[in-house]
């Protein structure tokens, strides 16, 4: 299967947060991206040279100013591929109304289908053994199942990330213990890929064991993620601002991306 259009929505899961790369917009590349360039090469390899890779995402966005800033360019680019993450920045929140969540996602999800476009979606990962959002393990499954129930609805592709134990190993995530690390993406652009039929040859990154520590320097260690991350978070959510305020779009016009040369 090809593609000659393909815009991916959501927040920092799609914008590509924890697997840097400075070369590109925002400093980050990400699972999307991973997958725009496999699908890239696919397209030339078909002789459609037109492919054009569009990415809206933006850290930190709520369900709400997802589809607000995103839906009506995404459909206006005329994609054949669309993937949509959303809702992630919502259910971290105690207070969220799940169902009137997912009554929204719903409808964009009926407009996103409505253009004919392949539409991918994602369930969220399961938070148990995070520190910070182990608590609301029941919001994120309830907001899966009712996820799951929009894909059957639609008739879309689903990737539950919910249901991929790989993600258990912290290896999978950054050093802020919020964002896949660049393993993490790369298995989820695997997965995305596998899910859509196209043939492709990316492999598994390493996962590399961390240095020994003593229970002091983990400790240590702890308290240092709890000041440079988990405390700004918290801040963040406190006081309404977002780490995406000041940025744009990473590719907001159709572009084709070539990978790395070290791969």
């Amino acid at each position: 299967m090809s593609f000659q259009r393909y815009v991916a929505l959501g927040d920092s899961f799609t914008e590509g947060v924890g697997d840097p790369d400075p070369t590109r917009p925002n400093g980050v590349r990400g699972w999307a991206d991973r997958v725009a360039e496999v699908l890239g090469r696919s397209a030339v390899d078909g002789e459609r040279e037109d492919f054009g890779y569009v990415n809206l995402a933006i850290r930190g966005r709520k369900l709400a100013a997802v589809l607000d800033e995103q839906l009506e360019p995404a459909v206006a680019t005329r994609p054949d591929l669309v993937s949509l993450y959303a809702g992630g920045n919502d259910i971290m929140r105690p207070k969220v109304d799940i169902d009137a969540l997912v009554s929204r996602y719903d409808d964009a999800v009926g407009t996103l289908a409505g253009t004919g476009a392949t539409v991918v979606l994602f369930t969220a990962f399961d938070p148990a053994g995070f520190p910070i959002f182990s608590a609301g393990r029941g919001r994120f499954a309830i907001y899966n199942e009712l996820v799951r129930e929009v894909a059957d609805r639609h008739g879309t592709r689903l990737v539950d990330f919910w249901r991929m134990r790989e993600y258990r190993d912290p290896r999978m995530w950054a050093v802020d213990r919020l964002h896949m690390s660049s393993a993490g993406h790369q298995r989820m652009a695997i997965a995305v890929l596998d899910e859509l039929g196209v043939p492709h040859d990316l492999e598994r990154l390493p996962l590399v064991d961390p240095p020994a520590r003593t229970p002091r320097e983990a400790r240590a260690d702890h308290l240092d993620w709890a000041r440079t991350h988990a405390a700004p978070w918290v801040k963040r959510r406190l006081t309404g601002t977002s780490s995406g305020d000041t940025l744009s779009a990473r590719y907001p016009d159709p572009s084709r991306l070539g990978a790395p040369s070290s791969e």
